[in-house]
């Protein structure tokens, strides 16, 4: 069984103000998709977006990263392969106010928390399921940053994205996975993917998943 997460999330200020992000979920509900048509169970749970997933797949639908949490964890229970392409909102605010509370004069204090890391938390007790987590960077450090999510999040690989690939797509992305399965570094495999069109990313992106499953198995 596969597990996918995808879309972003939203963290509500009140009822109708929140912070979120530009993540469609398309990737996610592509991969899905593919995944369904070779074969796999699959398991998504989707933050809010106006794509459509996949029909005949099992969705989730949340709204908050606290949802996509817990959500995620209950698809997780007897997947061989999570994939976290999901774009959670990295914070949420303190205190959730009623209704929609009037704009005011003079500048706004915003007091926030850090939303839950959904892949570090899986992580923590993954057994021998294999984890595909993204990181979206930019700049110089943009390699060793995903280098060290792929260790402190304990993915088998990573997939490094730029923001230009958020919604339509079209930028660089980085396949990075350690020498062997079941250990971190050095890191023997940075390939890059195709990312237009998206649906030939998340078909690349499974088809190196599914390698990493059968490597486990020993096939």
């Amino acid at each position: 069984m596969l597990l996918v997460t995808a879309g972003p999330t939203r963290e509500h200020l009140d009822d109708v103000r929140f912070l979120s992000n530009g993540a469609s979920g398309r990737l996610g509900i592509l991969l899905a998709r593919a995944a369904q048509r070779r074969g796999w169970r699959v398991r998504l749970v989707l933050g809010p977006t106006g794509l459509v997933p996949p029909p005949g797949v099992s969705v989730t639908h949340v709204t908050s990263a606290a949802e996509m949490l817990r959500a995620a964890r209950a698809a997780a229970r007897g997947a061989d392969l999570a994939i976290f392409s999901a774009a959670p909102a990295d914070w949420r605010p303190r205190h959730r106010v009623a209704g929609k509370p009037p704009k005011g004069k003079g500048p706004a204090r915003l007091d926030m928390l850090p939303t839950p890391d959904i892949a570090a938390e899986l992580g923590r007790r993954k057994g021998r399921r294999l984890h595909v987590g993204f990181a979206l960077e930019t700049g110089m450090e943009a390699l060793p940053r995903a280098l060290g999510k792929l260790v402190r999040k304990r993915f088998d690989a990573i997939v490094l994205n730029t923001p230009s690939n958020l919604g339509r797509g079209g930028g660089l992305a980085l396949w990075i996975q350690p020498q062997a399965l079941g250990t971190r570094l050095p890191v023997a495999d940075v390939a890059p993917l195709p990312t237009l069109p998206k649906a030939r990313l998340a078909t690349t992106i499974l088809a190196r998943a599914e390698a990493l499953v059968e490597a486990r198995a020993g096939r």
